[in-house]
């Protein structure tokens, strides 16, 4: 089975308006609200890839009950942790989110250790104000003797600490990555030393996004795969990595080769930036019949 945990589950609030001017009433063309969160967003992707996965967290209040209801919606099975508030409690509650308590990391934990081998765990995103701010380390500290494939996808500490457990995969982009060792990477060619510098400190496999530049991976077959992103006109870059993780999970479950899921994670994250939800199977096949023909024509 395949899990993910996202410690920052939001509501995101969809717009689209045409010329919009500041200073004048604007009316708004398109409006959709989501279940959000870098966790999530792997979860619903994987959904339409047509893999099941049970998303973990904390939820609590209206905010709470309407992510879960949303996500169960997409047939998703959900296992959030709900944290109790009383009333005065209330002024604890701010935008990072609520109050967690010992107990309620206690209940992750267990979940996360009934967890069987070769299941996968996916981590990402930011570790708010109201947990322990070493959560990544605890909890790929309490995993570390299952086989698990775990996935790990955030930034600078969070990143760098996980890679003494060895994850799976790790998926920064180059930004991220240049900012970890003080330079610039704008190609393809210029972020391959760094991602072997990831996977000498830890990391199985590398996958570095580049937005529009493509994409890169260094695998624990020491392969080193590079491609241009697929050709399409960006409408919406949010979730567009989360969506590259969950086509890399999905084509390394599929066919067991690197080279097909980093193909699948390529296509299924620009799938997403090309369209204003979040990447379906049918956008994402026609992007890989199209990076494939392209593969082959330059061979």
């Amino acid at each position: 089975m395949i899990y993910t945990l996202t410690f920052n589950p939001s509501l995101d609030y969809i717009i689209h308006v045409n010329d919009f001017r500041i200073g004048e009433i604007n009316r708004t063309t398109y409006e959709k609200i989501f279940a959000g969160g870098k966790g999530i967003n792997v979860s619903l992707v994987l959904k339409n890839l047509g893999h099941d996965s049970i998303p973990l967290g904390f939820v609590a209040g209206f905010t709470g009950r309407e992510i879960v209801k949303r996500i169960e919606d997409e047939g998703i099975k959900t296992a959030f942790i709900n944290v109790k508030m009383r009333s005065n409690e209330e002024t604890e509650i701010n935008g990072q989110g609520p109050k967690i308590s010992d107990e309620n990391i206690l209940e992750l934990f267990n979940r996360l250790d009934k967890l069987e081998d070769e299941d996968i765990l996916v981590i990402s995103g930011s570790v708010p104000n109201t947990l322990p701010s070493d959560m990544y380390e605890q909890i790929l500290n309490r995993l570390k003797n299952k086989k698990l494939n775990i996935v790990v996808d955030a930034e600078k500490d969070l990143l760098m600490k996980s890679l003494a457990f060895h994850p799976f995969l790790i998926k920064p982009n180059n930004k991220e990555l240049g900012e970890i060792y003080g330079v610039e990477l704008k190609t393809r060619e210029d972020v391959i030393p760094y991602a072997m510098k990831l996977q000498e400190l830890g990391a199985r496999n590398v996958l570095i996004s580049l937005a529009g530049q493509g994409a890169v991976l260094v695998s624990e077959n020491k392969e080193i795969y590079k491609s241009p992103a697929p050709k399409g006109i960006l409408v919406n870059s949010i979730g567009a990595g989360d969506s590259m993780v969950a086509g890399f999970i999905s084509g390394y479950l599929e066919s067991g080769k690197y080279h097909d899921a980093f193909i699948k994670g390529l296509c299924t994250g620009s799938a997403s930036a090309f369209s204003i939800e979040l990447a379906k199977k049918e956008e994402v096949e026609n992007l890989i019949d199209k990076v494939l023909k392209e593969e082959n024509n330059a061979n």
